[in-house]
């Protein structure tokens, strides 16, 4: 294969690795599917009827997908603890076939059961997935005492071939999903330099598309980091080493998006705010022509160039000095070394050059370890600076130990308030699927159980309730196209279902929607295997799913509900009080106070965060009738997303403190940061509930806050004009909170803030 062949290909790779950080969606579609395939070879080699080999593709896709746990060990002893469980499933279904009312009365318990498990971790959410859809597959093909023994086979069956391809065709295991997270990272970074080399070079009239390309980039480089985040623990050899990706990682992300942010800030005709690259739909600021000198501006295009070529670079052992040199030169820019003549703005986007230069260089540190030793000869003495700094960095590491959150009992807690909920509305569902179909009501009990999943508020049930009736209707046209289409070809028909699983599993973390149009067109093929297809039944499945919906949304809202508003109130006070944390840690240790692991605070921000995005879906999504509303769920989201942007970039500076030449601590900040702390903890009473003390502080800006008279001008590019821009940005941000959420302001106007 040619150089150039190689490099298309390597392109194309990248932007499907993007697309599937870590190829999990590709995994989990290629393990089930292989685990069906199996399970139906060696099914069709034991001479088995059709029924039992539909009953043992559905056993063996519940066996392979209900596993999620990250250890190799651990999926062994829950795939083993699975087949009893699934047996004994099948075995009550079968005897309690005939027994209506008793066959109903369990079906309810297991299913209380089945959701009252998942507070068990992983290992009891999947037995609890495993019992209550091996009931249901026992039910789908009519499962009676005479036919256990076969069933028992195929169930066997299908779990062996589960674990074949689990851990023998399609292995899995924590490290090599980290290692293709952090190639996906590498990937999107990638992808967000190409669109900054994009804007640069943008004309006026196209800065607005390019500026939505690069708001997706960011925020796909930012899923990608908390992607790394969840699997960290499992998939490096020790906290520290953990600690270290983590931090390379955040350095990485903060650079890139500091860098977009400076660049905007040099096309536009006047000071861009970070929230520009955070809120949906926002107006593009007004561009100007890139008139940057026509030196500048060719030297900020091959800079940014020869950035990318760091971050695509192809092998990890590459040797020479090409890339060294080019590496060195970009270092450089972070001492102020051959900085071109400019305004400050753009000289602001050389000095991120090198900054994201540095986050590479620690990155790729991280991830190859030794392998990069060879290039140390050719350093410079920038980039022989920024190898000890990160080495000191590395032996500093400490961790400290979490506090235990309170643990909510009794009704109060998650997944019993939720057993309940499913319990009541699955018995609505089954007293009212029976007046539509007393053979084919369980879909309507299976809508109700679905609905329930992975939501913790009656908006987020609603929604998703909606999504699976949407994608059942067209799933219905689907299935009758491809009913007609296969006839009487069982194998094609296979065919057929298995690429509708694959496609349901490849799209399920994208859109419920897609998910449920592949699981309806699947049905219909199902049931065309069973000779049991009419049109009658995908209608009936549409008005099943239709009832099912609604006694879950029902149950939601009368039994023990969660309101959205309540949901998002008690995740907006989370992300405060993780926002607290980082900018009070990060502030101490830049005014010279103990150190902490920032690391860890940053890290716990970005997960409180993305819950808080999660639990406002319901209030953004385009069904939401108050558009008012919706508009500010998204404002006070980005507003978020922007303040914990700037306290990472405070606490990667506060992380240097303890092994930087560079980086200096001055008591000075400590009074920003209580001004800032002080409207957090007004801001976060307010939605407690609680009459706040006092009023948010506003006025003054930072810089002139810490001008105690007699102190030079901070320079433009220094670390310390970067941390008062930081807190600066942050203080107008949590400010910014204060009005969509009613807290009262001083009167004083907020003064001027340090340019970006």
């Amino acid at each position: 294969m040619t150089a150039a062949a190689r490099r298309t290909a390597k392109r194309v790779w990248d932007r499907f690795s993007a697309s599937d950080p870590g190829l999990l969606r590709l995994m989990a579609g290629l393990r089930t599917v292989g685990a069906i395939l199996l399970t139906l070879a060696v099914l069709a080699l034991l001479g088995t009827s059709v029924t039992h080999l539909v009953a043992g593709a559905m056993t063996a896709m519940v066996a392979t997908f209900a596993i999620q746990e990250k250890e190799v060990r651990g999926q062994a002893i829950t795939l083993a603890l699975g087949l009893p469980v699934a047996l004994a499933a099948i075995s009550l279904g079968a005897l309690l076939n005939d027994r209506v009312v008793a066959g109903d009365v369990f079906f309810i318990l297991l299913i209380f059961g089945a959701v009252y498990s998942r507070r068990f971790g992983d290992r009891g959410t999947a037995l609890g997935l495993i019992g209550f859809q091996v009931y249901f597959v026992s039910l789908f093909v009519s499962a009676t005492a005479s036919t256990l023994p076969g069933l028992f086979l195929t169930l066997t069956v299908a779990f062996g071939c589960s674990a074949v391809v689990r851990f023998a065709v399609v292995p899995e295991t924590p490290e090599r999903t980290l290692a293709r997270l952090r190639e996906a990272f590498r990937a999107r970074l990638a992808q967000l330099v190409a669109h900054q080399i994009e804007l640069l070079d943008a004309e006026t009239e196209d800065v607005p598309k390019v500026l939505d390309d690069l708001r997706r980039s960011t925020a796909r480089l930012h899923e990608a980091a908390l992607m790394i985040q969840g699997r960290l623990e499992e998939g490096t050899r020790d906290a520290s080493a953990a600690a270290l990706l983590q931090r390379r990682v955040a350095d990485a992300e903060i650079a890139a998006e500091r860098l977009g942010v400076l660049l905007l800030n040099a096309r536009s005709a006047e000071r861009v705010e970070t929230i520009t690259l955070h809120l949906p739909n926002a107006p593009a600021p007004k561009p100007r022509r890139a008139r940057f000198g026509q030196d500048a501006g060719t030297a900020l295009r091959r800079d940014l160039r020869a950035l990318h070529l760091l971050v695509v670079r192809l092998v990890p052992d590459d040797r020479g000095t090409a890339l060294p040199y080019v590496r060195n030169r970009l270092l450089g820019y972070r001492e102020e070394k051959g900085l071109p003549q400019g305004s400050p703005a753009l000289q602001d986007c050389f000095r991120a050059v090198g900054e994201s230069a540095r986050a590479i260089l620690g990155l790729r540190l991280a991830v190859d370890g030794s392998r990069d030793e060879g290039d140390e000869e050719y350093d410079s003495p920038e980039a022989a600076r920024s190898r000890e700094e990160f080495e000191a960095e590395e032996i500093s590491l400490a961790g400290e130990a979490k506090e235990d959150e309170e643990e909510q009992t009794g009704l109060r807690r998650p997944t019993t308030r939720a057993a309940v909920q499913v319990s009541v509305g699955s018995a609505l569902a089954i007293v009212g699927g029976e007046f539509l179909s007393t053979q084919r009501w369980y879909w309507a009990v299976l809508t109700c159980w679905v609905v329930f999943l992975n939501t913790a508020s009656t908006g987020e049930i609603l929604v998703k309730g909606y999504r699976r009736l949407v994608g059942t209707v067209l799933g219905v046209v689907a299935g009758v196209a491809l009913a007609g289409a296969v006839g009487n070809h069982t194998w094609l028909a296979f065919a057929l279902v298995l690429l509708c699983i694959f496609g349901m599993f490849f799209t399920a973390p994208l859109s419920y929607a897609l998910m449920s149009f592949f699981v309806t067109a699947m049905l219909g093929l199902l049931y065309t295997l069973l000779n049991t297809y009419s049109l009658d039944v995908l209608v009936l499945r549409i008005e099943e799913t239709a009832l099912g919906a609604a006694c879950g949304i029902i149950a939601a809202v009368l039994v023990l509900p969660i309101r959205t508003s309540h949901r998002t109130d008690e995740e907006l006070g989370t992300v405060l009080a993780r926002l607290r944390d980082v900018v009070s840690a990060s502030v101490a240790q830049l005014s010279g106070g103990a150190a902490a692991d920032l690391v860890d605070l940053a890290r716990d921000l970005d997960t409180a965060l993305d819950d808080l995005r999660s639990s406002t879906k319901p209030l953004t999504h385009p069904i939401a009738p108050l558009r008012a509303r919706r508009q500010t769920a998204r404002y006070i989201v980005a507003l978020l997303e922007t303040c914990a942007y700037h306290a990472r970039s405070l606490a990667a500076t506060a992380e240097l403190v303890p092994s930087s030449k560079s980086v200096a601590a001055d008591a000075r900040l400590a009074l920003a940061g209580r001004r800032i702390t002080h409207n957090i903890d007004l801001i976060a009473a307010q939605v407690r509930d609680e009459e706040p003390d006092g009023a948010i502080e506003s006025g003054a800006s930072i810089a002139s806050m810490l001008d105690s008279g007699g102190h030079e001008v901070l320079p433009n590019g220094s670390v310390a004009f970067r941390v008062l821009r930081h807190l600066q940005r942050l203080d107008e941000g949590v400010v910014g909170l204060a009005r969509p959420l009613g807290v009262p302001l001083t009167g004083r106007d907020v003064g001027v803030s340090p340019p970006a």
